[in-house]
C-alpha cells in the first residue's frame, strides 16, 4: 500500500520543530527527564499506550492492529556534554551540553513514524517504540534489557537506525554480520616514586614508565590479531604531574579499544597486562590495569538485514543503498539487544551538512531534510514485518 504524501509531509513537518525543541533542550545519560516527557506527550496525543519511567528515563509506546507479528523500533535521546558552536537559533540552553551525535533526529523520526502508523498505518499487529536513555557511554540499552525489556515487551525482532554523516543524504546502509565494533576502556595506574627533577635517581620515575606502556601498546593489535581481523588500541589520556620541578608519584594512562570478537578482545586485554607487568618490572614501578568490557560489537542477523534492505529499495534508488561496506570501528549500545532478538541496525546518510561537521563535533547538527525518508523507513517496514 502507498503511504499517504500529504500525511507524511504534514508530520514531517512537526517533527522538524520536535527536532529542534529537543535539540534546544539537551540532557545526558539518565537524565532526559525533560525528552522523555514529550516524547510521552507526543505519543499519547497519537493514542498510543505510553510506559514510562523504564530503567529510569526509558519510554516505550505500544500499538496494536490486530493480531499478528510483533516487531520493535528503537531510538535513543541522549546529548553529550560538548559545548555547542552551531550558532543556531536552536541552540542549546543548556551549556556544556549538546545534541552533537544526532539523537534528537533519531526521536523526532521515529515519534512521527508512530504518529502515521497509529493514524494510517496499514498493518496487523503490535509495534514497540522504544525510547532508549543513555546510549552515550552509559549502556542505556543493556539497563532497559536487565530490566526486564523483552521479558515485558516480547518481540519477534528489533530494528534500529542511526544517521551517517559519511553517506550522502537518505543514503541506507546495511550488512549481515558485524556492522559495528565492539567497544571496550581501559586505565593504567603507574606508581613510582616522586622525586626532585634534578636527581632522578633517587625516584623511580612513572612518567618514563608510562611513555614506554604508550609506546608499547601501539604494537597490541599486531599480536592480539590476525592479518585479517581488525581492531584498534588507541591511549586517550595520560594524566600526571603538576610541576616543572617534580618527578611525581603516579600516571594515569587511560583509552578504548575495538574488536569484533571474544578471542581478540581476550588477547588485547592479555597484551596490556602483559606489557603493564614487564615495563613496570624494568623500570621498577607498579602498574596496575583495569580493563572494563563495555559495548559488545553490533551483529546484525541475516533474514532482519534482508528485510530492511528490501525495505530500503522500497524508498530508495539502487545508488542509494549499500549492502557492501567494511564495518565501522566505532560502537553503539544498540548491540545488546542484538544478543537478545534478531533485528538490524542501519545507517542512514546525514550528509556532512555545514562545515564537513562528522558526530560528536561541536558544529555537528542533525539534517532536518532526512526526516521524512526516515520516518518513510519505520513505516515501509512495519508493513513489511507486520503484512496486513
Amino acid at each position: 500500500m502507498s503511504l499517504d504524501i500529504q500525511a507524511i509531509n504534514a508530520i514531517a513537518e512537526d517533527a522538524v520543530t520536535w527536532r529542534h525543541k529537543i535539540h534546544q533542550n539537551p540532557e545526558l545519560a539518565f537524565e532526559e527527564f525533560e525528552t522523555a516527557s514529550f516524547v510521552k506527550l507526543v505519543l499519547e496525543d497519537a493514542n498510543i499506550k505510553v510506559t514510562a519511567n523504564f530503567a529510569g528515563t526509558g519510554v516505550i509506546g505500544t500499538l496494536t492492529k490486530g493480531k499478528g507479528p510483533t516487531i520493535a523500533l528503537r531510538a535513543d535521546m541522549d546529548a553529550l556534554p560538548l559545548q555547542e558552536e552551531t550558532g543556531l537559533t536552536y541552540s542549546s540552553k543548556n551549556k556544556g551540553k549538546m545534541h552533537a551525535c544526532g539523537h534528537d533526529g533519531h526521536t523526532s523520526m521515529l515519534l512521527a513514524a508512530a504518529t502515521y502508523l497509529s493514524k494510517h498505518g496499514n498493518f496487523k499487529g503490535t509495534i514497540h517504540f522504544i525510547f532508549q536513555p543513555a546510549e552515550e557511554n552509559e549502556a542505556g540499552a543493556r539497563a532497559m534489557i536487565e530490566a526486564g525489556l523483552f521479558e515485558k515487551f516480547p518481540v519477534d525482532a528489533v530494528y534500529g537506525m542511526h544517521n551517517w554523516p559519511e553517506l550522502p543524504p537518505g543514503t541506507i546502509a546495511a550488512k549481515s554480520g558485524p556492522q559495528m565494533a565492539a567497544f571496550d576502556t581501559f586505565e593504567i595506574t603507574v606508581t613510582g616514586k616522586g622525586c626532585h627533577a634534578a636527581m632522578p635517581h633517587l625516584g623511580r620515575d612513572p612518567i618514563l614508565a608510562a611513555c614506554q606502556i604508550v609506546t608499547s601498546l601501539q604494537s597490541v593489535t599486531r599480536f592480539a590479531a590476525p592479518p585479517t581481523e581488525t581492531a584498534v588500541v588507541s591511549v586517550t589520556q595520560i594524566i600526571g604531574g603538576d610541576t616543572w620541578n617534580a618527578i611525581p608519584d603516579d600516571v594515569v594512562i587511560r583509552g578504548c579499544t575495538r574488536h569484533f570478537t571474544a578471542q581478540v578482545q581476550t588477547n588485547i586485554e592479555n597484551w596490556i597486562g602483559g606489557i603493564c607487568g614487564n615495563i613496570s618490572a624494568a623500570y621498577e614501578v607498579n602498574a596496575s590495569l583495569n580493563y572494563e568490557k563495555r559495548y559488545p560489537a553490533v551483529i546484525n542477523s541475516v533474514r532482519e538485514t534482508k528485510i530492511a534492505l528490501e525495505v530500503a529499495a522500497l524508498i530508495n534508488a539502487p545508488d542509494m543503498i549499500q549492502s557492501k561496506f567494511s564495518p565501522s570501528m566505532a560502537s553503539e549500545d544498540f548491540a545488546f539487544m542484538l544478543q537478545e532478538v534478531p533485528g538490524c541496525y542501519i545507517w542512514m546518510g546525514n550528509g556532512e551538512g555545514k562545515g564537513g561537521c562528522m558526530l560528536h563535533n561541536p558544529r555537528y547538527d542533525f539534517n532536518d531534510d532526512i526526516i521524512q525518508k526516515g520516518m518513510s523507513y519505520w513505516i515501509k517496514l512495519t508493513e513489511k514485518c507486520l503484512p496486513v
